[in-house]
């Protein structure tokens, strides 16, 4: 198995005037629905049916958002964590600051171990 990518042409936006370069963009084959990967998880030797292992999930959805939206980092054990990031523009003083500056906010995954190595072993095919 590979993953396929495509090149894109992109220009500089630090730099207008410099010239543009080519660079690798993922491109994905197909996607797994939440219902699918539910499926797929009863099939993989539990003794539960995939509409238990779908409630198990929707509620792993519901207690990961309560903890990010109270700042905590939520971490899945060799999976991976999660944590809120905010950036934005900076203020000369402490002062100044005002948290409208802040401009955007996301969720961070940092993979663990074996999706690490998958990272490391991955094969790159262009599409």
């Amino acid at each position: 198995m590979s993953v396929s990518y495509v090149l894109t042409q992109k220009g500089n936006p630090g730099n207008p005037e410099a010239p543009k370069k080519f660079y690798a963009q993922a491109k994905a084959s197909g996607e797994l629905t939440f219902r699918k990967l539910s499926r797929e998880i009863a099939e993989g030797g539990t003794t539960v049916s995939d509409t238990d292992v779908l409630a198990v999930l929707n509620d792993l959805t519901k207690i990961l958002k309560r903890h990010l939206d109270n700042g905590e980092i939520v971490r899945f054990g060799d999976f991976g964590s999660f944590q809120i990031s905010i950036s934005g523009e900076g203020a000369e003083t402490e002062e100044q600051y005002h948290p409208s500056m802040i401009k955007s906010k996301k969720v961070v995954f940092r993979p663990g171990i074996d999706l690490k190595e998958m990272l490391n072993n991955l094969k790159l095919t262009k599409f």
